[in-house]
C-alpha cells in the first residue's frame, strides 16, 4: 500500500472504524515483505495487502472480529507458521501486528470560519467528536485553536469538500452551514442534500426570514418538502443572546440534543 496514512486519514475523517494490519517480521518463504500493510473495515479489505490468499483471509477475519467490539483495544500480534497455522504450502513464518482505530462516531462538519465558528471550535474540542471546519479564508482559518479532534480544511470552493466525504452505512455527519452569506450557503446546502439527504442534522446560521427564503428557493429547485422541514434555520436552542459565544453554545447544545435523540432511536425529524 503506497499511501497507508492517507487512506487511514480518509477513514478517520469519515468516522469509520478500521484495523491496520502490518507484517512486522518473516522467516523463510513469505508472501510479503516486513512493513507490508493492509487496512480492513467491517466490509473487509479496504486497501493494501499483507500477502493475499489464505494468510490475508485469516488476517481479515481476525480484523473483522476486532471490529465487532465497539470498545478500544490494545494492539495485538500473531506469529504463524504458514503451513501448520494457515494451511499454505510456503514453509515460512510470519508475524503480524493488528492495530484497531475507532474514530468517534459523532462527526460534525462546519462550513465557515467566522466568529460563531471560532467559538464552536473551542466547544467541540472538549467533546468526544470529530469535527472539521471548512472555509476558503486562510487568515480566518489561522485563528482556530489547535485540537487533536478537529481538522481544518482551507479550499477555494467549500462544496468541493463534500465530494471527498465517504457516504457509508452507519456514518452520518452533522452539517452546520455558516459561510459568509446566503450566496455561499446555498451551494453548500445543495451539495449536502444531494449526497447526504439522510443526515441527522443540517442547519444554517440565520434568522427565520432567511430560513423561509432558503426553503422557498430550494422547493422551487425541486428539493423535497421533507428536507425543507428537517432544515434547521435558525439553528440552536432558544437560549442566550446574539453574542457569538452564546450562539455557539446554543448550536452545540442542539447538536448534542439531536445526537442523544438518535442514540435512543428518536429521529430528529
Amino acid at each position: 500500500m503506497k499511501r497507508p496514512f492517507a487512506e487511514a486519514a480518509r477513514l478517520q475523517q469519515s468516522g469509520t472504524p478500521f484495523v491496520v494490519v502490518t507484517m512486522i517480521a518473516s522467516r523463510g518463504h513469505a508472501p510479503q515483505d516486513p512493513g507490508a500493510k493492509a487496512i480492513v473495515t467491517r466490509d473487509g479489505l479496504y486497501a493494501g495487502t499483507v500477502g493475499g490468499g489464505k494468510v490475508e483471509a485469516k488476517c481479515i477475519e481476525i480484523a473483522k472480529q476486532m471490529l465487532e467490539s465497539t470498545a478500544a483495544m490494545a494492539p495485538q500480534s500473531f506469529n504463524w507458521n504458514l503451513q501448520r497455522d494457515v494451511g499454505m504450502t510456503c514453509g515460512g513464518e510470519v508475524t503480524y501486528l493488528f492495530e484497531k482505530v475507532s474514530p468517534s462516531s459523532w462527526r460534525v462538519i462546519v462550513f465557515g470560519a467566522g466568529h460563531v465558528a471560532q467559538q464552536m471550535a473551542r466547544l467541540l474540542r472538549r467533546l468526544d467528536c470529530r469535527a472539521t471546519f471548512v472555509d476558503p479564508r486562510s487568515e480566518w482559518m489561522a485563528r482556530f485553536p489547535k485540537a487533536s479532534n478537529i481538522d481544518y480544511v482551507c479550499i477555494p470552493e467549500a462544496p468541493d469538500y463534500i465530494d471527498t466525504l465517504l457516504n457509508e452505512a452507519g456514518v452520518k455527519p452533522y452539517f452546520v452551514v455558516m459561510t459568509r452569506g446566503h450566496g455561499s450557503d446555498m451551494p453548500v446546502l445543495r451539495a449536502i442534500w444531494q449526497k447526504f439527504p439522510e443526515a441527522p442534522y443540517i442547519g444554517v446560521l440565520g434568522s427565520k426570514v432567511k430560513g423561509i427564503k432558503i426553503r422557498n428557493e430550494s422547493k422551487a429547485e425541486g428539493f423535497s418538502p421533507a428536507l425543507m422541514e428537517s432544515l434547521k434555520c435558525p439553528m440552536g436552542l432558544p437560549l442566550g443572546n446574539n453574542d457569538p459565544a452564546e450562539i455557539a453554545i446554543s448550536i452545540v447544545a442542539e447538536l448534542i440534543q439531536v445526537r442523544d435523540e438518535m442514540a435512543v432511536g428518536i429521529h430528529p425529524r
